[in-house]
């Protein structure tokens, strides 16, 4: 069998291949990481940069970004009316829950800008009975999946998957008696049917194939629609580059720091001569480098100072490193619409403010909007499956606390100063109830009860 199943890839897919990885690196952090995103400088020798990347620390700016953005999301669960309490408790028939296979969606979306979900079902002979069923957990299952997950896909003059084929590794270690293999694989879809491909040395073969009752290709793809949409890059390889700067600049102050504890030799000329002489005789038991390096002796002429000494950098320029990264830690998180543009909200004028709430909350209600609705098509694409999976009415939060809390209880404060009548203050405690609500959720039914509460007194 032709194994170029396992080495076609969509043009989408090519087109961004080494920026989602890159992205990907940079969210997981680490060692692996930093090897790869600090850079050297031209001046600088093997033992000077093996030093500097051995003292490298990484500051996951990406990572707390992709995380912030899903929590302010799903801070608050969506309400799933007439869903099956088992399927959310297990919605991944690996003991992930529906919000946490969602909210996984939603953190790749934030990394990669394209994620998947993959509604399955899993393999079976004949019809299975009830019993059978429920101990063996036949049922669908939902998974996301990374874009670098979803190698090809088509679709039909009708607008919608007409094939998806997808990566997968398998590691082989039931026998404790055999080491682990590790195998590679490719699972195609289409509307009909799936099948399963393994590579081996001698090609690839079908190892499995089940019927697709669903009569659609069983993938969602979520894509935010302002960025691969519109056929340009997605936003988070720019905050992946500031961090990047942040991740160098922090390095090189800290080698800044080393510099000014132990400092750097500077020898006379006149000794460097003579220390050259005995290394030329071939005197072992001395040793002279000629390498000019940040961390080697610098060598001074006689006319000169003449004086053998150290000397470290000044502080001057650590703090200016350190004031750099100050400013591109503001222009990252305003990169993301998760910071204001002065360091103060005190400076910002109401219309500024005003714009910046707005900005943020607008993202995170097309974000809850892009999650609802996937969703809610993977809860239609069980039912296919499976006719007695309901289909939830699926809601998620478009009520968002991004504002500045402690202005808008001291307006409310001075608000309520003013006495205007039952009506004004009846108003106003409605007001405060919603500000109370969007900090911490109370439900409609614990808002319905403030609001009779509300009443009762004012008509008492």
């Amino acid at each position: 069998m032709n194994n170029y199943l396992f080495y076609r890839r969509h043009p989408e897919y090519s087109a961004n291949e080494a920026s989602w990885k890159h992205c990907k690196a940079a969210y997981t952090g680490g060692k692996t990481y930093i090897d790869q995103a600090l850079i050297r400088h031209v001046s600088e020798i093997d033992i000077e940069f093996t030093e500097r990347r051995r003292r490298a620390y990484y500051f996951n700016y990406p990572r707390t970004i992709a995380q912030r953005i899903t929590q302010y999301v799903l801070g608050v669960d969506p309400i799933r009316r007439n869903a099956s309490g088992e399927l959310l408790e297990d919605w991944s028939r690996s003991g992930l829950r529906c919000n946490e296979v969602m909210r996984q969606l939603s953190t790749m979306l934030n990394v990669y800008g394209r994620a998947w979900l993959a509604v399955e079902m899993p393999n079976f002979d004949g019809i299975p009975s009830l019993e059978r069923a429920r101990r063996e957990r036949l049922r669908p299952y939902v998974r996301a999946l990374s874009p670098l997950q979803v190698t090809d896909w088509a679709y039909a003059p009708d607008g919608k998957l007409l094939w998806a084929l997808t990566a997968e590794e398998e590691f082989v270690n039931a026998d404790p008696y055999s080491p682990p293999v590790k195998l590679r694989r490719r699972r195609l879809y289409d509307r009909n049917s799936w099948h399963l491909f393994e590579q081996t040395s001698s090609g690839i073969k079908e190892i499995d194939s089940g019927i697709n009752s669903t009569g659609v290709v069983p993938l969602i793809a979520v894509t935010e629609p302002d960025g691969y949409g519109i056929d340009s890059g997605h936003w988070f390889e720019d905050a992946v580059r500031i961090s990047e700067a942040i991740l160098n600049n922090e390095s090189e102050a800290q080698m800044n720091t080393v510099k000014q504890m132990f400092g750097m030799l500077v020898v006379s000329d006149s000794f460097a001569r003579g220390a050259q002489k005995l290394a030329i005789a071939g005197n072992k038991s001395e040793n002279f480098s000629a390498t000019v390096a940040r961390s080697a002796a610098i060598v001074e002429a006689v006319e000169e100072k003449g004086i053998s000494r150290f000397i470290s950098p000044s502080g001057v320029e650590t703090a200016t490193i350190r004031n750099e990264n100050d400013h591109l830690k503001r222009e990252l998180y305003e990169i993301v619409g998760l910071a204001v543009q002065s360091k103060s909200r005190d400076n910002q004028s109401a219309e500024s403010k005003a714009w910046d709430f707005q900005n943020v909350s607008q993202f995170l209600s097309s974000r809850a909007d892009l999650l609802e609705q996937s969703e809610l098509e993977a809860w239609k694409i069980m039912h296919l499956y499976d006719l007695d999976v309901s289909v939830p009415e699926v809601h998620y939060n478009r009520k968002f606390a991004v504002r500045d809390l402690a202005a808008a209880i001291s307006g409310i404060m001075q608000l309520s100063n003013l006495q205007l009548g039952p009506a004004y203050t009846r108003a106003l405690g409605c007001v405060a109830t919603e500000l109370l609500d969007s900090v911490e959720p109370i439900g409609n039914d614990g808002k319905q009860q403030i609001f009779n509460e509300i009443n009762h007194k004012e008509n008492a």
